[in-house]
């Protein structure tokens, strides 16, 4: 038996899918699988033209991310399994560095390796829970002034350098070693999070099981972002929201949960307000609509649907 499999999920995203398969090929000695959430696109007749060593799951229908991530885990019979997103390209070598950090840190359930955006910059990958305050910080931007700060921004997941390993409560899910046994142990992913925070669930409920979360630079993965997400942006906004407050109702007490509908209803209308200044004045075309999209996402939320989305799941 192999020691890594590598596991896909894809969403309409056909050539994205197919550098993503192009950079794990020479380096595939074990199982690859990709489940594909109903695209439209030609993403499985690709796969099925171009890459036939490759194990094709073709949903009828989207499940969301994390069901179809437990599909694609469960097809696999390694030890370890090294689940990605469609639209990342993996670097030579990647598969055996992972393999020897899980085998020599036994209580690791998943670790994270570098994230780059297509222009080499470093895309963060680590994060804190998130607590009322991360939220705050995050959403309002103000997050982004703490690396001016040299006593906070090592400490703080946000603006740290990702330069050596770490444990950390979440990691990014674009690209995930996963201990299978530990993966099992806790069920898996929460089939309920249809889109966003799946992973932070996850990582949640391995910290409670005392499973450790690594990030580290062993390797470098390169992530596109948002490819799928884009396609459906307003939706898709909406969906992190609801997401989020998925979280804080699993995990968290009623209190926080208020705490947080209230937060995120102060910080949307705060956007929208600043949106529809902002579309008065654009000119440029590509701009207009996207600030459009937002003012739609912001107008949605504020009507307060979400939160009732969130009570009844």
């Amino acid at each position: 038996m192999n020691a890594i499999a590598v596991a896909i999920v894809n969403y309409n995203t056909q050539r994205d899918l197919g550098a993503c398969l192009a950079s794990i090929e020479s380096d595939a000695t074990g199982e690859v699988v990709v489940v594909d959430n109903a695209s439209t696109d030609g993403s499985v007749e690709m796969v099925q033209a171009n890459y036939p060593w490759v194990t094709l799951h073709a949903n009828k229908r989207n499940l969301g991310y994390g069901a179809a991530a437990n599909q694609a885990i469960t097809a696999c019979h390694a030890k370890y399994v090294l689940l990605l997103n469609s639209d990342t390209v993996v670097a030579p070598g990647a598969a055996e560095a992972l393999i020897r950090y899980l085998d020599q840190n036994p209580r690791v359930a998943m670790v994270g390796p570098r994230i780059l955006d297509p222009d080499g910059t470093l895309q963060r990958s680590c994060f804190p829970f998130p607590t009322p305050v991360d939220v705050f910080l995050d959403m309002s931007n103000l997050s982004r002034l703490i690396r001016y700060v040299p006593i906070l921004r090592d400490s703080y997941l946000r603006t740290w350098s990702h330069s050596h390993v770490r444990a950390v409560p979440w990691i990014c899910g674009a690209a995930l070693a996963i201990r299978r046994s530990a993966f099992e142990a806790v069920r898996g992913f929460d089939k309920s999070f249809f889109m966003y925070f799946e992973e932070v669930d996850l990582c949640y409920r391995l910290a409670s099981a005392g499973w450790q979360v690594h990030f580290a630079p062993v390797t470098d993965v390169i992530h596109t972002g948002g490819r799928s997400t884009q396609q459906r942006r307003v939706d898709m906004t909406v969906q992190f929201f609801v997401s989020l407050a998925q979280f804080y109702r699993r995990h968290y007490s009623s209190i926080r949960l208020k705490e947080l509908f209230i937060l995120v209803e102060c910080i949307v209308l705060a956007r929208l307000i600043r949106d529809v200044v902002a579309l008065r004045l654009a000119y440029d075309n590509r701009k207009r609509l996207s600030l459009a999209e937002n003012v739609t996402a912001w107008r949605r939320l504020l009507l307060g649907h979400w939160r009732k989305q969130v009570l009844l799941n």
